[in-house]
């Protein structure tokens, strides 16, 4: 063999040696979790007897309820608390009808668990879903690599807006055990509950609960479903005549764009995808005012989860045009996206009001978590963070409630209330008994705002190793990976500017000890975390598992 072969051997046993195996790893599946996640045992049958046995109430009044919900709106977006940036006179004129909460919390200051917490007016950490269902996992060690070299990329360089990280595991979901990962089979939903009290319950928008069999809306009390099933979807198809289209250069933002409506992404009615040109967001309210037409006659409940204004960013020329002097193209579609949330829910209350309902009709409005400050659209200033942690940005959100002739106009209630408030103040108001099984988490928000008593005396949230606890006006925000721990007193610093754990050691040890024995009655995630999320305020590591 001569000396050259005899190089070109070497090096192709080098190869196979050294190279081969690191490719092998690399490249070798690690989506070979297939474990698919029953109902529970014990609740279930307690669901099917309470939806079975449970009798409709004779008591009076059975109003109706709309649930308004935005998606990823901050606090100030909205001039009701004072915002500058856009102004929002349907949503401020429906609170000054009602009530406006100062400080309302949603259960998570992410998408998905948020909505199960409202849904079911229990933490989500008591069945599971603590972590946001993964939209994507990776599919081996090579694609983690790369995915953390991107995230790396993307926050040293502005432009591409990413803190994100993926999380390593040695085994993630498999496609049919991501697939039915949703609202567990053995929760109530207050549709469920409306449903026992004879009313018609229809749900319009954003799902992100689950969409395979067993875990669609028409599977969890909704008589009619309109909108789609994942987290975001196209808002018009891409280059529509009359539609701005904001592209960005954001993972998360490149991702919607390039599914657009396929798939789950699609625009359904009911169990049907549909052709859909309409803006979204004007869609989603003249299919809530043609249900409100079709049932009129009879009690409803009307579940409203806009996707505005959620990325991807879109929005009708008519409102873009309203914002020229906005030179920041993000922010000027993003401030028109709100814009035209605002008049749709206009549009809504309007047709309540023509239809002479709005004294039998309890509306309340809120947004599913803070503005998402990476898409630099907002800042959720003066409140600290945004979507994607426990700081005040990401969890304090726009929360108001609205019942002509029961509450008083122009009324503020200025003690904590949260989102699972929303199924326990439905079922007192439709007089439909909470069921006994299981153990519930809000207060009747009605007879709370009329006595102006405190509705929780403590609240808690838990995303992985990241955790916050409120009581009274003292906060404290738990950042585990990071071992760090953040101490506030609300009443003088909503900005959450100045930690106080170590003057206050004592107010630590007294939060640290009320969240553990929470924590007693919760369980574990039932999915894993695929990503993390990474912020700096200042010199401190804050890290939110998704």
């Amino acid at each position: 063999m001569t000396p050259r072969r005899k190089k070109i051997v070497k090096i192709i046993l080098v190869f196979i040696l050294i190279f081969v195996p690191i490719l092998s790893y690399l490249l070798w599946p690690i989506r070979t979790d297939n474990t698919i996640i029953p109902p529970d045992p014990v609740l279930l049958p307690g669901k099917r007897s309470y939806l079975t046995e449970t009798k409709a109430s004779t008591l009076a009044p059975h109003p109706n309820v709309i649930v308004l919900l935005a998606d990823d709106l901050g606090k100030y977006d909205v001039s009701l608390y004072g915002g500058k940036d856009v102004t929002t006179p349907n949503i401020d004129a429906l609170a000054h009808s009602g009530v406006t909460f100062t400080d309302g919390y949603c259960t998570s200051p992410i998408c998905s668990p948020s909505r199960a917490g409202l849904l079911t007016g229990r933490y989500q950490q008591r069945f599971g879903h603590e972590l946001q269902p993964g939209d994507l996992y990776p599919e081996n060690r090579l694609e983690i690599l790369a995915g953390n070299a991107a995230y790396y990329l993307a926050s040293e360089l502005p432009v591409l807006r990413g803190t994100w990280k993926v999380n390593y595991r040695s085994s993630y979901p498999t496609p049919a055990a991501h697939a039915a990962q949703g609202l567990r089979q053995s929760e109530i939903t207050f549709a469920d509950l409306a449903k026992t009290q004879g009313y018609a319950t229809g749900v319009i928008g954003k799902w992100h609960l689950g969409g395979i069999k067993g875990f669609t809306p028409q599977e969890r009390g909704f008589d009619y479903h309109y909108g789609f099933y994942p987290a975001a979807t196209l808002y018009a198809p891409a280059n529509t005549p009359g539609i701005v289209d904001h592209p960005y250069t954001d993972s998360t933002g490149t991702y919607l764009w390039l599914i657009g409506r396929s798939g789950n992404a699609g625009i359904r009615r009911n169990d049907e995808i549909i052709q859909e040109n309409g803006y979204l967001t004007e869609r989603i309210a003249a299919e809530a005012m043609d249900f409100i037409d079709r049932n009129r006659e009879k009690p409803f409940v009307l579940y409203v989860p806009f996707n505005a204004p959620h990325t991807p960013f879109q929005a009708p020329a008519r409102y873009y045009d309203r914002f020229s002097d906005v030179r920041d193209e993000t922010k000027r579609v993003y401030y028109a996206m709100i814009g035209a949330l605002d008049d749709a829910i206009g549009d809504i209350v309007k047709k309540v009001r023509d239809a002479g309902l709005e004294e039998k009709t309890l509306f309340v409005f809120s947004s599913d978590n803070g503005g998402a400050t990476y898409t630099r659209a907002t800042t959720n200033a003066p409140l600290k963070g945004g979507k994607l942690c426990h700081f005040e940005g990401g969890i304090n959100v726009p929360f108001l409630m609205s019942w002509k002739g029961t509450i008083p106009p122009n009324t503020v209630y200025r003690e904590p209330v949260s989102m699972l408030d929303v199924f326990t103040t439905i079922a007192a108001n439709i007089h439909a008994p909470l069921p006994h099984d299981r153990p519930y988490d809000g207060a009747d928000l009605v007879e709370k705002v009329l006595k102006q008593e405190p509705a929780h005396d403590v609240l808690f949230w838990r995303s992985g190793s990241s955790k916050a606890v409120r009581k009274g006006d003292w906060k404290l925000v738990i950042s585990e990976k990071s071992n760090k721990s953040w101490l506030y007193n609300l009443a003088t610093d909503k900005s959450e500017s100045t930690d106080l754990s170590k003057q206050h050691p004592e107010i630590v040890a007294e939060l640290q000890t009320a969240l553990k024995e929470w924590e007693k009655g919760m369980i574990a995630p039932l999915w894993p975390s695929p990503a993390r999320n990474e912020l700096r305020f200042g010199g401190d590591l804050y890290v939110f598992d998704i």
